[in-house]
């Protein structure tokens, strides 16, 4: 996996791989390295399958986030970014188009199934040019079934076009734990409260609240999954104590941070 160890001696671009699946791991064992992939995009869809650590990805003007044990399912043709940091293992998966009929058209999160996993790990196996009859070939097409199959996460962060809500949102990002209100935010900008409102509601379908608490709900996971504790977490993002962050976590998430990394 390009991202996660350097690149094979027989790597190949896999948009000139003519197989309709194609499977690659790897592993990055260097804690303080950050890695990235600036903007690019193939014409076949790509999965992304976090084991360990952390990505996060910009596609389209979107901001995801793939935790331990997720994905992330990118269509052929979109532009997309990846950052990576610590330690990870990973697989990153190419599927051609005429393979991916049945696989969402938009960009999603994918809540990844023990038999998804699995099936990537055994395609990850398979030599390049495996032969297209026999039980290589149903390997990477249950792999397509199972993919299609999966339940959709919502690690997603809508990211505005508008070059002052862009400027709000870097300094937001940069200071999770600042609790300016939208007003002290509007004011910074240059702009009303309620042309603020306004902008944000049409360029991410989001009030002000409602976005910044997306935010923090990404980063905490991100934080968490590379060791942060939940009182660090807690402090990061502003909160008073733990316990309104846990509560914060629980009612978007179902669960408690604790439990949500565990699984």
């Amino acid at each position: 996996m390009p991202l996660l160890s350097e690149l094979a001696a027989d790597w190949a671009d896999p948009d000139l791989v003519p197989r309709p699946v194609l499977s690659i791991g790897g592993v990055a064992e260097h804690p303080g390295q950050r890695r990235k992939i600036d903007f690019h995009s193939h014409r076949k869809g790509e999965l992304l399958l976090l084991m360990r650590g952390v990505l996060t990805c910009e596609v389209e003007g979107s901001f995801w986030l793939v935790p331990p044990q997720g994905a992330i399912w990118i269509p052929g043709g979109m532009s997309h970014k990846v950052t990576g940091a610590g330690g990870m293992e990973g697989y990153v998966v190419f599927i051609d188009p005429a393979a991916a009929s049945n696989l969402p058209s938009h960009c999603c999160a994918l809540s990844t199934t023990p038999l998804l996993r699995e099936l990537v790990i055994r395609a990850s196996t398979l030599p390049t040019l495996y032969a297209e009859q026999g039980m290589d070939a149903r390997v990477t097409a249950l792999l397509v079934d199972e993919l299609a199959a999966t339940p959709t996460g919502h690690l997603r962060l809508p990211m505005p076009a508008d070059a002052r809500l862009r400027r709000i949102v870097e300094m937001i990002i940069d200071d999770p734990a600042d609790r300016t209100t939208m007003q002290g935010w509007a004011r910074r900008a240059g702009l009303s409260e309620r042309t603020m409102a306004r902008l944000l509601a049409n360029e991410t379908g989001m009030s002000f609240g409602r976005w910044r608490q997306q935010l923090h709900l990404m980063l905490a996971v991100k934080w968490l999954g590379t060791g942060a504790s939940v009182q660090q977490v807690a402090d990061g993002l502003g909160y008073e104590s733990p316990g309104s962050f846990v509560t914060m976590f629980r009612k978007a998430m179902g669960t408690t941070p604790g439990r949500y990394i565990a699984q």
